[in-house]
């Protein structure tokens, strides 16, 4: 089955720079995304409770977007992206993720994106 590509945006309040050490670094993933985040090269291996899970690392921009791969979905087009937008105008700070899943687990995870942002919200305070 073909994996279905979707965005979300959530307004953050926080500075740029701030933001993307929580999603570029092993120790601001660890903060809200995993139990443990190890990095070895380009390879990065997320622990929950009993599971582990290694992403590859596509692309790392300062201040602006991290893309990374489950190495278990090698096969197919999908990544996972967390890319940060400021509004020229009003200066407002977006976190957009951009993810794939199967057409009848789209909606199961936005949510579980959207309970993981409220998670880092909390711990950067914003």
């Amino acid at each position: 089955m073909d994996k279905i590509k979707f965005e979300i945006e959530f307004p953050i309040h926080a500075s740029p720079s701030m933001l993307y050490q929580y999603f570029a670094t092993p120790s601001g993933l660890e903060e809200w995304f995993a139990d443990r985040v190890n990095s070895r090269g380009k390879v990065i291996s997320f622990l929950w409770d009993d599971s582990e899970e290694e992403a590859t690392i596509l692309v790392r921009k300062n201040d602006e977007k991290a893309r990374y791969k489950w190495l278990e979905s090698e096969d197919d087009e999908s990544y996972f992206e967390f890319r940060i937008q400021v509004d020229d105008i009003t200066k407002d700070v977006s976190l957009i993720i951009t993810d794939f899943a199967e057409e009848d687990e789209v909606e199961e995870s936005k949510m579980l994106w959207e309970n993981q942002i409220d998670t880092l919200k909390h711990r950067i305070g914003a």
